[in-house]
């Protein structure tokens, strides 16, 4: 049986945008992992930690036959073969992927929870994720997307959007 997730991907150090391409290939070639949709590619200020170059922040749909925790998994295998370091909490980093949804599934676990914790008050999440949403209401929540957003007007005003990311072997990676 294979679910539609949703994840969002960020990085602020190194070349950026081919930091992103490249996790979303290697997501696509995990198995048990197809990854069906990107969206647009955002510039947002960083999150918590401030003192940090800006981001840029997208999201893509998957088709996945595995589990939430497996799944996880996969991400942060990624996660490690790009470069990433955990050092600081929302700290500088080379790539960071995180699990937004997994169907209409709620998980809460120590290390684990969907839809993910914050998801409605994260302008730099939700913009992306609207791009690519196929849905009224997120699972987990009783609203739209549109919804949140308007909750957070001011926050709305710092995504911006940077471009995309053709992220399919064999093409033109920044669409030139």
């Amino acid at each position: 049986m294979s679910v539609v997730a949703y994840l969002g991907l960020g990085s602020n150090q190194g070349h950026r945008a081919e930091n992103l391409r490249q996790a979303i290939q290697k997501l696509n070639e995990q198995p048990g992992i197809r990854v069906l949709r990107a969206s647009a590619v955002y510039e947002t200020e960083p999150f918590g930690y401030v003192e940090q170059e800006a981001f840029l922040n997208m999201a893509v749909a998957i088709e996945t036959a595995l589990s939430p925790e497996q799944l996880l998994d996969a991400a942060l295998s990624v996660e490690r073969v790009l470069g990433r370091v955990r050092t600081i909490r929302w700290g500088p980093r080379t790539i960071d992927i995180d699990l937004l949804l997994y169907g209409t599934s709620s998980v809460s676990l120590e290390h684990l929870v969907i839809p993910h914790p914050g998801l409605s008050e994260r302008a730099f999440v939700l913009v992306p994720l609207r791009d690519i949403w196929e849905g009224d209401a997120l699972p987990g929540y009783s609203q739209t997307i549109d919804h949140y957003l308007s909750l957070l007007a001011e926050d709305h005003k710092g995504v911006r959007e940077w471009g995309a990311i053709n992220w399919e072997i064999g093409s033109d990676p920044f669409g030139s």
